[in-house]
């Protein structure tokens, strides 16, 4: 049976299948970049067919290796399996924008099943964890899962969209449940991974520093805790990295060469080690590899921010062009902006280190960085909604006030990948996923008992909470239905995602707000440093008695 792309006319079949099976891939019949399907295809596609001294400098303008070594190990190994089933998958150079159906099928399935070995066991296991430690029934804790697991933003970036994020956070989950269960250098471990997988996970490392340092300090100073950690970390690194830079040292015994002045630039961070380096020792080709890989990870040589995503400097951009200041200038601003914006939460974990704290740390340092650090994608959302939906399986995570604020979270960060999703045609993927995750927890646009009601009588939502997580939902609901009738006016052609962009920072500055004030009410800060009782400790007391 023939692959069904376009018919001899040149139009396009019907694609509803498409789009909820996931067969239509982004940038699917978009030369020359095709989009992220194709840029995980070439990673197979090089890491399967490249020494591996030369994985970071190849062709760095078709879609170059930018992830830690762990993506390009995953890579290779995906990309080895599925040359057996068909090498014209990923020849080097001529399988670029390669787009057979069943390749999408391997492609969609290599997802499903990194994360059925990665982040579902992962999120079983700490959703079992925050239950037997905080006495959540059995039924809570499996609703709970159920929405964890059918978060519309993850399942549309990764199975849509297409990427591999929740491997990232599957280590990021693996890590909290660590900790959780005392065993700090096991989460130091898997931390690491999430690092060297995708270097997003770096929105959660203020919280998790911070959360170390407060476990070593608080109630004294212990030396030996400090010290097992660091060799733990930096013996994760190691192991990590040993491959990249073990390889190059066996390529240049080869006398295989990393890259040529043409084709890549001498690495900026290599240049600017002031000792004159001598290429034919033999620390410089790991040197080089070490230098090339972190200098491709960071994103300091791109732009503020990329397309238009829901933060301060996009939002800012619209009324004010942020494009005039010198680069350099804007890495610097944002550094100080966001180290402003994480410090209550940072601090207050490090004070106050509690275990079942750390979840609205990380939650309220990622909000922190999504919205004032530099590069942000608008994928990079799913970084602060994993911790916040993981509080769904803690004491009271389907309470009232928590699903109310939680659900509201993810119901407005799914919205603002709407022009995302729907550039990859997955408007009716977006619609299902995001309609019955709001009917499962029992959000708008389903229902309205969380807001008025019996329900809501028992939840202690305030009139003003209430009032804005309404106005949010109605603004969300006219902007769909004015994006998809009304045209913009012929000067203002992105009028409708400026509007996104701005209703969707504004949202994300309460969610940090929101988050970070939660974490200081549940630290104790409070009430021991200024007698102030805390409404939701007073709560757990009364339903103890």
């Amino acid at each position: 049976m023939d692959s069904p792309t376009f018919d001899p006319d040149g139009h396009r079949p019907f694609q509803m299948d498409y789009g909820l099976l996931g067969l239509l891939c982004t940038g699917f019949n978009r030369p020359p970049m095709h989009g992220d399907f194709e840029a995980q295809r070439h990673w197979m596609e090089i890491t399967t067919h490249l020494p591996i001294s030369r994985w970071y400098f190849y062709d760095l303008q078709y879609w170059g290796l930018d992830y830690p070594p762990l993506t390009a190990y995953h890579s290779w190994l995906l990309g080895k399996i599925g040359s057996v089933i068909d090498p014209r998958w990923f020849a080097l150079d001529t399988s670029r924008g390669f787009e057979d159906q069943l390749l999408k099928v391997y492609m969609r399935a290599t997802v499903l099943v990194s994360e059925y070995l990665v982040y579902i066991p992962a999120a079983i296991i700490l959703n079992r964890k925050f239950g037997r430690m905080r006495g959540v029934s059995v039924w809570e804790s499996s609703v709970a899962l159920v929405a964890i697991l059918m978060q519309p933003a993850t399942i549309l970036v990764d199975h849509g969209h297409f990427q591999y994020n929740t491997v990232m956070l599957g280590f990021v989950l693996a890590c909290i449940s660590s900790m959780l269960a005392g065993r700090a250098l096991w989460g130091c471990v898997f931390f690491v991974a999430a690092l060297c997988y995708k270097q997003m996970a770096l929105y959660y490392a203020p919280a998790i520093f911070a959360y170390l340092v407060g476990i070593c300090t608080v109630p004294k100073f212990s030396a030996n805790r400090f010290i097992a950690i660091a060799l733990v970390t930096t013996l994760s690194f190691a192991i990590c990295f040993a491959p990249l830079l073990l390889g190059s040292l066996y390529d240049d015994y080869r006398g295989i060469t990393a890259y040529t002045a043409k084709e890549s630039p001498l690495p900026p961070l290599l240049a600017a080690i002031p000792v004159k380096l001598e290429e034919k020792s033999w620390y410089y080709p790991p040197l080089l590899q070490l230098t090339q890989s972190i200098y491709r990870i960071l994103p300091f040589a791109r732009g503020l921010f990329e397309d238009k995503v829901a933060n301060m400097w996009c939002a800012i951009h619209t009324a004010h062009k942020l494009h005039n200041y010198p680069l350099g200038q804007m890495q610097r601003i944002s550094t100080v902006v966001t180290l402003i914006s994480i410090l209550p939460s940072t601090m207050t974990i490090s004070l106050f280190p509690h275990r079942e704290l750390l979840p609205w740390a990380m939650a309220s340092t990622a909000w922190g960085f999504f919205l004032c650090s530099f590069q942000v994608h608008e994928k990079s959302v799913l970084l602060p909604l994993l911790p916040m939906t993981i509080l769904l399986g803690s004491d009271g995570g389907l309470g009232v006030e928590m699903r109310a604020w939680i659900g509201w979270a993810n119901m407005l960060g799914v919205w603002t990948l709407f022009p995302l999703l729907k550039r990859d045609e997955l408007r009716l993927p977006y619609a299902v996923l995001s309609l019955l995750w709001s009917w499962l927890l029992g959000l708008p646009p389903t229902s309205l008992s969380l807001y008025f009601g019996r329900q809501s009588q028992k939840g202690g939502l305030k009139i003003l909470t209430k009032m804005m997580h309404l106005g949010f939902y109605v603004a969300m609901i006219a902007w769909h239905i004015g994006e998809a009738f009304v045209p913009p006016p012929e000067d203002k052609p992105d009028l409708w995602v400026v509007l996104n962009v701005l209703i969707g920072f504004a949202g994300f500055g309460v969610c940090l707000v929101w988050c970070s004030w939660q974490l200081i009410l549940r630290s104790g800060m409070l009430e021991d440093y200024f007698g102030v009782r805390l409404r939701i400790e007073a709560g757990n007391k009364k339903k103890k008695q």
